[in-house]
């Protein structure tokens, strides 16, 4: 090994075994306790573990909640993501504009909901929503339209629940899509005018081929963040009304820490640790595909 690269093991080092401590040795515990049916009483007394192989899966898999669950997360991550992208988007674009005034006001405004605590800003929404005398329904109630139980009604949870969710979370993605733009070639936007091409023509043939791979950084981040939705319909709907909002890490934590069986909590975790992983492969193709890895 040359001297080069003894230094780069000694620099790596430290975060590699940061890594394997926050990353690595969480995942194979989990499969370890998934292949167990680890709960309460084996918390008392380890003599009560047993090792039951794939057992905790298969009772998963024919768990009514769990599929229940596990669709409810897949119609979050498909109807969020491109909602809290497409907002994003529109906004760094907006922002983007040189006749835009007050910029960084904007920024700061728009960026502020991420770095609230989501716990509050959920409370400070129950608010909102509420049917009698939430702000959202006395604006519907201004323009003629009847009152909605956004938190209380099955057709309605979801879609109250990812308009808190798109609002609180795409400030961030804001920021990065308006540092990419900024990066943009000015002489490709300027050629491009000059041979006629329109608005809508310029953003799609120079705009989009240029921001692909941070376009693709959000994709990968905001889909892994609604798979693993859990803190908004806990506090908001506590999984109601009629499981309409219950998601993977919702049965999860109730598997774990309200029934305290940990085997099937941990299994749940391995799964949708798989799903999230395929996924991102599934993602990171179409990026090579674009070339924008």
């Amino acid at each position: 090994m040359s001297r080069q690269e003894r230094a780069a093991w000694l620099f790596a080092g430290p975060v590699l075994a940061a890594i394997a401590a926050m990353l690595v040795l969480p995942v194979a515990l989990a499969l370890l306790l998934g292949l167990t049916d680890y709960s309460i009483y084996a918390l008392a007394d380890l003599k009560n573990l047993r090792f039951v192989g794939l057992a905790n899966f298969t009772e998963l898999l024919a768990t009514p909640l769990f599929w229940r669950a596990l669709g409810n997360t897949a119609l979050f991550a498909a109807l969020g993501v491109p909602m809290a992208i497409g907002a994003s988007l529109a906004a760094a674009l907006l922002l983007h504009d040189a006749t835009v005034r007050w910029k960084p006001l904007w920024r700061v405004a728009l960026f502020a909901p991420y770095v609230t605590s989501v716990v509050a800003t959920a409370i400070v929404w129950r608010f909102v929503l509420n049917t009698r005398f939430g702000l959202l329904n006395s604006a519907l109630g201004a323009a003629g339209i009847g009152p909605v139980d956004w938190l209380g009604d099955p057709r309605a949870s979801i879609p109250a629940i990812l308009l808190f969710v798109t609002w609180k979370i795409f400030g961030y993605n804001m920021i990065v899509f308006t540092a990419a733009l900024s990066a943009v070639p000015g002489e490709l936007m300027e050629a491009a005018r000059l041979d006629g091409a329109s608005r809508w023509g310029r953003f799609r043939h120079v705009t989009l081929p240029a921001i692909g791979p941070t376009l693709l950084l959000a994709a990968v981040m905001s889909v892994a963040g609604f798979l693993q939705l859990f803190a908004e319909p806990y506090v908001m709907t506590m999984g109601g009304p009629a499981q309409s909002t219950v998601t993977v890490l919702y049965f999860m934590f109730d598997e774990g820490f309200r029934w305290w069986n940990l085997g099937q909590a941990s299994a749940t975790a391995l799964i949708l640790f798989v799903l999230i992983l395929g996924v991102t492969a599934v993602q990171a193709r179409i990026g090579r595909r674009y070339q924008w890895l």
